[in-house]
Formats: structure tokens, C-alpha cells, sequence
């Protein structure tokens, strides 16, 4: 869907909401603290809608946020996909051979995290806590949406812990699980050369199950699972072009 089309649905449903909530335009400004202005270019599809205002608009509508952004498929993109999945899960080799096929542009969401931080991820999390992260992460999504229809997104595994985030995603990709077996994860971070995981952890295979066990029900919600164990880069993209022509 095309970004001015897009804007014109998600002023429908806002509209459409605030009459079944028997609300006016300026009933429903002062509820979520914005303008009425605002309100009135969102139900007009004039004003680019941040995340955060939509979500302070769901709310004062009493209203899932999903029920304003979660488009049908039939109206994605097909050429905007996202990959998703645990650290190790191959989001970066397989996103750029992705990427190279489809002839459009890669993006890893946590390197525009970092561009907007200053600072690496580590120390994002270490100095400002997974709250800060996750604002961050939207803002940065929302900047990487508005530069185009077409991409491949690489996101970081922890989105699906941001539920305003991760419904985002999947109302404007494709989203892609990238799944495998702990112990694969595990191989490939070390095969990369970083050992952080392992160091002074004897459980860290343990925990990593721990944590892909907790977060398997939320990458079951992205549209297309391919599994990656045992394949090969070339491999893996051959599965998912077939799964999106499919």
C-alpha cells in the first residue's frame, strides 16, 4: 500500500472508532492530549501518524491498537519484508542475499538505533535500560518505513518484547521468522567471532532455550516461518522467495 493510501485507511478506521465511541473530534483530542487539528488531519489522512500517537489515540478510543494499524495482508507491500528472530537466526547474510535478489535495499533496524543513540547497543542497554531501547527502536522504524515501499528489514530479536512495535511491523511488512535450534543460534554468534554470550555464563545454551521458549508463541504471529537449521544462506532465500511467491 502506497504511503498516502495508507494514511487514508488508518483516518477511516480512526473515524470509523470514534463514532462507535460516540465521541466528537474535540472529545477525542482531549482524551489522548493532542490537538484537535491533529485529529481532525489524521481522520483526513493528512498527518504522518507516529506510533505513539496512535497508540495514545487507541487508547482514549479504548480500542486495540491492531484495530487501527493491522492492515490485511492484501494491502502490504509485497517488496517491504521483514525478518525476525533470535540472535544467530542468519537476519543479516540471509537479508542481504535477500535483498541483492529482490534488487532493493537492505536496512538493519539496530544499526539505526544505534545512528540515533550514539552509542552501541550494548550501552544503550547498560546505561538507559530496555524501556529507552524499545522508544528508540520506534522511532527508528518509523523512520525507516517513510523511506520507502521498498526493502528488506533486518530487526532485532528482541522487537516481539515491544508489543507496539512488533504490531507495527506486521501492519506494514511482510514479516519473516527466521527460526532454528538453540544450539544452532548459539554456533553461529560464536562462528562470528563474538564470544560475549558464553563468557562467565556455564548455563548460556540453558538461558537461550529459556528465551526462545518464552518468545516462540510472539515469532509465531509473523506471517511465514523458515526454518534454518542445516541450510545454507542460498538456501534460505531460496525457501523464502518461494513462501512470498506462494
Amino acid at each position: 500500500m502506497e504511503g498516502q493510501s495508507l494514511l487514508a485507511e488508518l483516518g477511516r478506521r480512526l473515524r470509523e472508532a470514534r463514532l462507535r465511541a460516540g465521541l466528537t473530534v474535540g472529545e477525542l483530542a482531549d482524551r489522548a492530549r493532542l490537538s484537535r487539528r491533529y485529529v481532525t488531519e489524521a481522520e483526513a489522512g493528512r498527518a504522518n501518524l507516529s506510533i505513539l500517537k496512535l497508540a495514545a489515540l487507541a487508547q482514549a478510543l479504548r480500542a486495540p491498537l491492531a484495530q487501527l494499524v493491522d492492515l490485511p495482508l492484501a494491502s502490504k507491500h509485497v517488496e517491504r519484508i521483514a525478518l525476525v528472530g533470535l540472535r544467530g537466526a542468519g537476519k543479516s547474510s540471509v537479508g542481504r542475499e535477500l535483498a541483492l535478489r529482490l534488487e532493493v535495499p537492505f536496512v538493519e533496524l539496530d544499526a539505526k538505533v544505534e545512528e540515533l543513540a550514539g552509542m552501541p547497543l550494548g550501552e544503550i542497554f547498560s546505561l538507559q535500560g530496555e524501556e529507552h531501547f524499545h522508544r528508540l527502536e520506534s522511532e527508528a522504524l518509523e523512520s525507516v518505513l517513510s523511506s520507502g515501499e521498498r526493502m528488506v528489514l533486518a530487526t532485532g530479536g528482541s522487537i516481539v518484547a515491544s508489543p507496539a512495535n512488533f504490531e507495527r511491523l506486521r501492519a506494514t511488512c511482510r514479516t519473516i521468522w527466521l527460526s532454528a535450534k538453540p544450539e544452532e543460534h548459539l554456533q553461529r554468534v560464536a562462528d562470528q567471532g563474538d564470544r560475549r554470550p558464553m563468557q562467565g555464563r556455564p548455563r548460556a545454551l540453558q538461558e537461550l532455550k529459556e528465551l526462545l521458549a518464552r518468545r516462540e508463541p510472539l515469532y509465531q504471529r509473523c506471517e511465514i516461518e523458515v526454518e534454518t537449521s542445516g541450510a545454507s544462506v542460498a538456501e534460505v532465500v531460496r525457501a523464502i522467495e518461494q513462501r512470498l511467491a506462494g
